[in-house]
């Protein structure tokens, strides 16, 4: 049986590329490493934003595993331009999985994207890996395992959360582990 456990990032100082995590993230950090130590991980798989590599180093240091980044794992473009009602927008994107914005990828294009990531481990020799990406993108994961997670499983998340996906032949079975 495959484990995967798919990791938001903790708090950072912004959302760009290269925002750092704030004071609490770091704190986060060694948390979820302390979290993750009695898990058996043999593999780390992260978007190369610097919040999510900052999220996984401390436990990844510890435990002598290179993190590999992987740019599918970087948080979805809900548009190029700046959006003053992006919470609406993004809300209509988990309604309808093929709507895009300006600049944008759709729901359905993402999650194609970030299954590539998962199909890769699952036809890999890993037994337990860490995915950490970002929150929208990680929601949308989740939804293509179990259609009935939306917006609101999204708007649930919180900064650091950790998701296991445990596969058994091809289902999938899904579980919170992170209790913040």
């Amino acid at each position: 049986m495959k484990h995967i456990y798919l990791v938001r990032h903790c708090k950072a100082a912004g959302q760009a590329p290269d925002a750092p995590l704030t004071e609490l993230g770091v704190q986060q950090a060694d948390q979820l490493a302390s979290f993750l130590s009695d898990k058996a991980i043999d593999s780390i798989i992260s978007s190369p934003f610097e919040r999510a590599v900052r999220t996984i180093k401390p436990f990844a240091d510890k435990q002598g595993l290179d993190i590999v980044r992987d740019d599918r794992l970087t948080e979805r473009v809900l548009s190029d331009q700046d959006l003053p009602d992006w919470y609406e927008m993004l809300r209509k994107t988990f309604d309808d999985l093929d709507l895009s914005y300006a600049g944008g990828e759709s729901s359905r294009f993402a999650m194609n994207r970030v299954s590539s990531v998962v199909a890769d481990v699952l036809n890999g020799p890993q037994q337990r890996t860490v995915i950490v990406s970002h929150g929208n993108l990680i929601s949308l994961l989740l939804k293509h395992f179990d259609d009935r997670i939306g917006f609101k499983e999204w708007e649930a998340l919180s900064n650091p959360d950790v998701y296991l996906l445990t596969f058994e032949d091809d289902s999938a079975n899904i579980q919170r582990i992170w209790m913040d």
